[in-house]
């Protein structure tokens, strides 16, 4: 492991050595090393991470929505499992949204863009018709991350 005040560190490159790169790129931040940074990469591998981060908040919304919803339509056959999943993608929720405060005002949309999806599966996972669940997205903001809401 390079000692980051004592040495400066082996410039490596992106697509030799992704870890090795990584570390020289905090090492030369912290020691004000900025005319060295590979900015193209690092600023690529940035809005990187926060695509990640947003597809990951969608990802979980999507789940949710799909047992949201066979809990409500389909409740003689609700398992602890689409409970557990409910409370599961819940807390990955809070946690992204724990992390990432600014992705608060993004659930509402992502939930009525990931809707479709988790509509179509619902269907296809019941084998209830499509026309059986709302159009729209049915839940609001709150129940969507109320712990204790499942219908």
């Amino acid at each position: 492991m390079l000692d980051f005040k004592d040495e400066t560190p082996k410039l490596s490159d992106y697509e030799d050595d992704f870890v090795l790169w990584l570390d020289a790129q905090a090492a030369l931040l912290r020691s004000g090393q900025f005319c060295q940074l590979d900015l193209e990469n690092l600023i690529e591998e940035l809005n990187g991470m926060s695509r990640h981060e947003r597809h990951a908040l969608k990802s979980r919304l999507e789940i949710l929505l799909l047992h949201l919803l066979k809990c409500e339509f389909q409740p003689e056959r609700k398992t602890p499992s689409w409970q557990c999943s409910v409370v599961e993608q819940r807390r990955k929720i809070l946690e992204i949204l724990e992390d990432s405060p600014s992705l608060n005002q993004e659930v509402l949309p992502f939930s009525v863009k990931v809707y479709p999806h988790a509509h179509i599966k619902a269907s296809l996972e019941t084998g209830l018709p499509a026309s059986i669940f709302p159009s729209g997205q049915p839940y609001t903001i709150e129940q969507l991350l109320d712990i204790h809401f499942i219908p």
